[in-house]
């Protein structure tokens, strides 16, 4: 009976400072490999199976990429809608925080000969964003320029506390 030949290949434990382009970044992987370096668990599998932090990714993904900016007499809020029409996007201010929607829908059919193709492309999200403070809600602003959608939303004066002495 032939003898198998075997190799031994070395086995490093020690994790790369920077995560692998082609996996990309996503903060999952970043908190995975955090513990790797922290817990030197050796040949032991990772607890946290990248598939299950993908697939947070990719709903990550779909959600428009949101800016809130707290100025002393407003609050702004920036939102990411590349693609988008100002009529395909719907705006709500409660209180305390923006919902702001968005539903896309484009056709396009070609037919040549026997040949026909027919693409549909749909995009929709809901994105509900806290706001640090109260706003104004009936003076609220909105404007959709480049694929970027502002809100600009005052926040509501309260009155100045005062003393108030005792007779």
């Amino acid at each position: 009976m032939a003898k198998k030949a075997s190799k031994e290949v070395p086995v490093s434990t020690e994790s790369s400072a920077q995560p692998s382009e082609s996996r990309g970044m996503s903060p999952f992987r970043e908190f995975d490999r955090l513990l790797d370096s922290f817990f030197d668990r050796g040949r032991m599998p990772s607890r946290w199976e990248h598939p299950l932090w993908e697939r947070f990714a990719a709903f990550e993904k779909g959600m428009p990429k949101v800016d809130v900016i707290d100025r002393d007499a407003e609050v702004v809020v920036r939102a990411e809608a590349p693609g988008f029409e100002r009529e395909e996007l719907d705006v709500s201010v409660t209180d305390g925080a923006v919902t702001i929607k968005g539903d896309h829908r484009e056709e396009s059919k070609q037919e040549e000969g026997e040949y026909f193709r027919s693409e549909i492309s749909r995009g929709s999200f809901t994105r509900t964003v806290p706001l640090p403070g109260e706003v104004d809600t009936d003076k609220a602003e909105a404007s959709f320029k480049n694929g970027v959608l502002e809100l600009t939303l005052p926040k509501i004066k309260r009155a100045n506390r005062r003393k108030v002495e005792v007779k």
